[in-house]
C-alpha cells in the first residue's frame, strides 16, 4: 500500500510537468477531432478490430460513420484487454463525460452525440491541450508543405524526408521537389542544391528537426546520395536527425490502412555506425520498432555522445515493453541523453492517454528503482522525470 501511494504521488507530480510532444502526425489545420469517427478511425482500432474478425467493408469512405463506430465498438469487446482500449476509455471519461465501467456497442449513440456536441465548441482544441498539459506539438511535414496558416510556436515543423530518400525515382516526387525548390534534379549537385533549399525553407519557418523512417536492410553510405546529404545539412543547420529504424512496409498486404507494417528482428544499429562516427556534431534521436532492439539502442546511447534514445515507438508502445525498456535506459544511459516519450498521435485527444500511460510506468519505475532504494528523494525523482519529459526536449531541439 505504501508503494502504491508513492506511485500515485509521483504520477500526480509528473502530470504537472508541461509537455512538449517531440513527434506526432497532427494536421495543424485540423488538430483536434470533430467526430468520434476521427477517434476510432485511428489505425490501432481499425487494425485491432480487423484482427479480431471485422471485415473491411465498414472502413469504406461511403459507409455511414455512426454505423462504422457501432461496428468497431462491437468488435472492441474482443480487444478490451489491450492498452489501446485503455486509451479510448480514458478519452471517453476525460473528454466525453463517459462514466460507465466499460464501453460497448450500446454506448455508440451516447458517445457519438457527446462527441459531436463537445467537439463543435470553438475552444475545443485549446481545451484538449489544456487538460493534457501539452504546450507544443512537433509535426511531420512533407518536404513540399508550405508551412503556412498555423501557429508554428504551438505546432513545430519537422522535415520528413522519406520521399527524398526512397521515392526520388518517381516522377511525381521529382515534380513536387522541382515545384517547391525551383530546381530540376538531374544529378547529385542539383539534388544537393534542392535539399539545401528545403532546409532553408523549413528552418526559416521554425523547424526543429529532420526525420525519416527506415527499413531493416537500410545501410547509410558516404557519397552523393540523398540520405548522406540530409545528415550533412542537419550538421550545417544544427538540426537533430530523428531516425525511426526497422519498419517493413506492407508485410500484411491485406491489412487495413496503416495496419500492414511490421518489424524485423534482423535490424542492427551496426548499420548506422559509420553515420554516427561521421557526424559527431549531429544529434541522432533514435527510435527502434521492437523492444528487442532496446538493449542495442541503450548500448549505442551509452557509448556514442551523439546518439539519444527517443520514445517508445509503435509495437513497443505498450506498458509491458515500456517498463522493461525504460528501466534499462534509466540504469545505463545518461539522463541527459533520453527523450522519454512522444505521442505519435494523429489527433490531439490521444496526447492525454498516451502520455498518461508512459507517466504511470515512469512513476512506478522511479518509485521502485530510485526512491525505495534511497537513490533519489521524491523531489529528485520528479526532477528526473522532468529531465526526460521536458528539459531534454527543450535542449536537444533548441526550443
Amino acid at each position: 500500500m505504501q508503494s502504491d501511494s508513492l506511485v500515485r504521488e509521483l504520477f500526480a507530480e509528473i502530470c504537472r510537468i508541461p509537455l512538449i510532444d517531440p513527434h506526432s502526425h497532427i494536421n495543424p489545420h485540423r488538430p483536434a477531432s470533430r467526430t468520434l469517427d476521427d477517434i476510432l478511425g485511428y489505425h490501432y482500432y481499425t487494425e485491432l478490430a480487423h484482427s479480431a474478425g471485422m471485415d473491411q467493408r465498414p472502413l469504406a469512405a461511403d459507409f455511414d460513420p455512426r454505423q462504422r463506430i457501432r461496428t468497431i465498438l462491437a468488435h472492441m469487446e474482443r480487444f478490451d484487454n489491450t492498452a489501446q482500449y485503455g486509451w479510448f476509455l480514458e478519452i471517453a471519461r476525460t473528454f466525453l463525460g463517459f462514466s460507465g465501467e466499460r464501453i460497448t456497442a450500446a454506448d455508440t449513440d451516447t458517445l457519438w452525440d457527446a462527441a459531436e456536441r463537445l467537439m463543435a465548441q470553438p475552444n475545443w482544441e485549446d481545451e484538449v491541450l489544456r487538460r493534457s498539459n501539452i504546450e507544443k506539438v512537433f509535426l511531420t511535414n512533407d518536404f513540399d508543405d508550405p508551412l503556412e496558416g498555423f501557429d508554428t510556436t504551438r505546432y513545430v515543423p519537422c522535415l520528413r524526408t522519406d520521399d527524398l530518400v526512397f521515392h526520388l525515382d518517381k516522377p511525381e516526387v521529382r515534380q513536387r521537389l522541382a515545384k517547391t525548390t525551383g530546381i530540376e534534379v538531374g544529378d547529385a549537385a542539383s539534388l544537393r542544391r534542392a535539399i539545401g533549399k528545403l532546409f532553408e525553407h523549413f528552418t526559416r519557418h521554425g523547424a526543429k528537426a529532420c526525420a525519416i523512417s527506415l527499413p531493416p536492410d537500410f545501410m547509410p553510405r558516404p557519397g552523393p546520395e540523398a540520405f548522406w546529404m540530409l545528415a550533412e545539412y542537419c550538421r550545417d543547420f544544427q538540426l537533430p536527425f530523428d531516425l525511426m529504424i526497422g519498419v517493413h512496409r506492407r508485410v500484411y498486404r491485406h491489412g487495413v490502412y496503416q495496419g500492414q507494417d511490421l518489424f524485423d528482428q534482423r535490424t542492427s544499429l551496426l548499420q548506422y555506425a559509420e553515420l554516427f562516427n561521421a557526424f559527431p556534431e549531429v544529434t541522432f534521436c533514435v527510435s527502434v520498432l521492437s523492444s528487442g532492439q532496446n538493449q542495442e539502442l541503450v548500448s549505442y546511447s551509452w557509448i556514442f555522445p551523439n546518439v539519444v534514445t527517443h520514445g517508445h515507438w509503435w509495437y513497443s508502445n505498450i506498458p509491458a515493453y515500456i517498463e522493461t525498456d525504460l528501466r534499462a535506459r534509466l540504469q545505463a544511459v545518461p539522463k541527459t541523453k533520453q527523450i522519454g516519450y512522444y505521442s505519435d498521435m494523429y489527433k490531439l485527444e490521444f496526447g492525454l492517454p498516451k502520455f498518461n500511460m508512459y507517466r504511470r510506468v515512469l512513476a512506478r519505475v522511479l518509485a521502485d528503482d530510485f526512491v525505495h532504494p534511497g537513490i533519489l528523494s521524491e523531489t529528485g525523482a520528479v526532477q528526473l522525470a522532468r529531465c526526460l519529459l521536458r528539459d531534454n526536449v527543450e535542449r536537444i531541439f533548441r526550443i
